[in-house]
């Protein structure tokens, strides 16, 4: 057997290639085939035996493409879990923090971490924290113009969101990491025009891009898309979710989420269904 994990542009190669050759074909973690190109579903109906997803809504979408899937549950439920990620590792500012994650790739830091950076001088009485990757070059982020109330901390993303009260996060994975740990967010996207526009046509019958909206079918947490992002309105929703009842109420719609995610244990799940599906027992 070989099993296939993410990434379509190599997995979809292989595997009719694997088929050819009398292997049983797994996948763990569709590729996003319900945002764009899903024209390929039908290389997964053809040559993938068995797909295990990791989102509630794909296991729908599959079984509207006549293709029966496994919803395992998603495995950053086994790294996020209730645990302290020794809050000491991250600086211990004297005011309350504010994360900020600007993303991993230097093109869009570029664009969205100096508009973070703005709304860091509407807060004076917080400190801003700026979850950073030393792999981009310390002396990428020295040349943005930093506020006196930013801290840049590498290497170190969970324990500044433990430390934060509240998060503005660049769009991905650390929408719902930040989301697991508890920590009021909003999300961002901002790229250059042409790739906006590229991308708007790519994606196809999706409402949000955050994760978390992607899972609750609804706007549980603000977006701000291209030339929404800036200075004004990400500080006014700052406000909100620091110093209103909103704040509850996104803690009441990420305790949903948890139940709506399940059990950890995800690969696990994995790993006893490919048994069993080889041995004959599914």
């Amino acid at each position: 057997a070989i099993i296939l994990v993410d990434y379509p542009g190599f997995n979809l190669r292989i595997a009719p290639f694997a088929e050819e050759n009398g292997l049983k074909v797994f996948y763990y973690i569709s590729p996003q085939l319900w945002a764009w190109k899903s024209s390929r579903v039908e290389i997964i109906k053809k040559y993938v035996d068995y797909m295990f997803v990791i989102l509630p809504f794909e296991k729908d979408w599959y079984q509207q493409h006549d293709y029966q899937v496994t919803y395992v549950g998603h495995p950053l439920l086994d790294e996020i879990h209730p645990k302290d990620y020794a809050k000491h590792e991250a600086p211990q500012a004297v005011q309350p923090t504010i994360a900020l994650l600007p993303g991993s790739r230097k093109q869009e830091i570029s664009y969205l971490l100096p508009e973070y950076m703005k709304v860091a001088k509407r807060f004076p009485n917080y400190t801003f924290q700026v979850a950073a990757l030393r792999g981009n070059g310390t002396e990428f982020y020295n040349a943005f113009d930093k506020p006196t109330n930013v801290e840049v901390v590498y290497d170190k993303t969970y324990a500044v969101l433990e430390n934060a009260t509240a998060a503005i996060v660049t769009s991905g994975t650390a929408t719902l990491e930040t989301a697991l740990l508890n920590v009021p967010e909003m999300i961002c996207y901002k790229g250059s025009w042409i790739s906006y526009q590229i991308a708007k046509r790519l994606v196809k019958g999706i409402r949000f891009i955050g994760i978390v909206n992607l899972i609750m079918d609804r706007e549980v947490v603000k977006e701000f898309i291209q030339d929404d992002v800036t200075e004004n309105k990400l500080a006014a929703e700052l406000e909100r979710i620091i110093n209103s009842p909103h704040k509850q109420t996104l803690l009441d719609n990420y305790a949903e989420l948890r139940t709506k995610l399940g059990e950890r244990g995800a690969s696990s799940r994995v790993a006893k269904d490919l048994v069993d599906y080889l041995f004959q027992k599914i």
